[in-house]
């Protein structure tokens, strides 16, 4: 048995919960366009008769503007430390540039085997791939460059091939069928975070936590509700659309998710509830699960 945890670090939007969920097979980490969509460190478990892939998915190292955004950063940098290789992912699509130079100053300060991924290959051509390959080899010593197209699910096998060289440990951390370390009420919140992402615009998802207040389990169904938060009424009034409109069509979406999830009939209630100045109040950051790390 060879085991070991690696984290997934990058700038926000690079692809890592993407990659992650085609790694593991099953979806354990939302994805939308819009960055910072990952708000808390996901363990996705990959499992092989012989091996155990314990993944922490980062939220993006980005420059934060309130509270939850340095918690987001320090989640990020506390996997940097915690785990045995680092998967420093970049879109490869995209010039090298100042955010991409402040994580790779962070990897200095480790000493932790480093394996630069080089996400959206099937954007480039072969000559840009074998350039942004030259301009990343010096800038840092990696132990290992892996291309690969997370969307695509291309090359990620020659990744987990990589992978097993460096896993220090021989016994497992989770049961063979485990996929994900996240209780059931985090899922089911994220998954309707996905479905607020997919129907508002840019500024509103930076804007807004969901939280799971109440869930019933019945012999063949569940009684889910589920709390929308946001900062001002003006977000409230978007997400819950015309006439409730918006608000309709992200319950349909989410219960659809969570019947082939759950594998049986969905009752799901949401609502949603303004909270001013939410990611700035440390009562609220710990009561929707952002812990701090000591």
């Amino acid at each position: 048995m060879r085991s070991g945890f690696v984290s997934l670090v990058g700038r926000p939007n690079v692809g890592k919960s993407t990659l992650l969920n085609q790694i593991i097979g099953k979806k354990v980490a939302i994805t939308s366009s819009k960055p910072q969509t990952t708000r808390n460190m996901i363990q996705g478990i990959y499992n092989e008769p012989d091996i155990q892939i314990v993944f922490v998915d980062t939220p993006g190292i980005h420059k934060p503007s309130h509270k939850l955004g340095s918690y987001l950063n320090r989640q990020a940098y506390y996997s940097i430390d915690d785990v045995d290789v680092i998967l420093f992912l970049v879109d490869a699509s995209e010039t090298f540039g100042k955010g991409n130079q402040y994580i790779i100053d962070k990897l200095k300060e480790t000493d932790k085997p480093v394996i630069l991924v080089l996400n959206k290959i099937d954007c480039l051509s072969k000559d840009t791939l074998l350039e942004k390959i030259n301009v990343y080899k010096d800038l840092y010593p990696f132990k290992e460059i892996v291309p690969v197209s997370a969307l695509k699910n291309n090359n990620t096998d020659t990744l987990i091939s990589v992978l097993k060289n460096y896993l220090p440990d021989s016994i497992p951390y989770y049961e063979q069928n485990q996929i994900t370390n996240k209780p059931l009420t985090f899922t089911i919140a994220e998954i309707v975070r996905e479905k607020v992402f997919e129907l508002t615009d840019q500024e509103v998802p930076h804007s807004l936590t969901c939280v799971v207040e109440a869930i019933e389990k019945g012999e063949n169904s569940y009684h889910i509700h589920v709390a929308i938060i946001v900062d001002r009424d003006s977000l409230k009034k978007i997400v819950i659309g015309s006439r409730g409109s918006k608000i309709k069509e992200i319950g349909i979406r989410s219960r659809k998710e969570l019947e082939e999830l759950l594998e049986k009939k969905v009752y799901l209630e949401t609502y949603v509830k303004t909270i001013p100045k939410w990611r700035d109040k440390e009562k609220y950051l710990a009561e929707f699960g952002f812990h701090e790390f000591e």
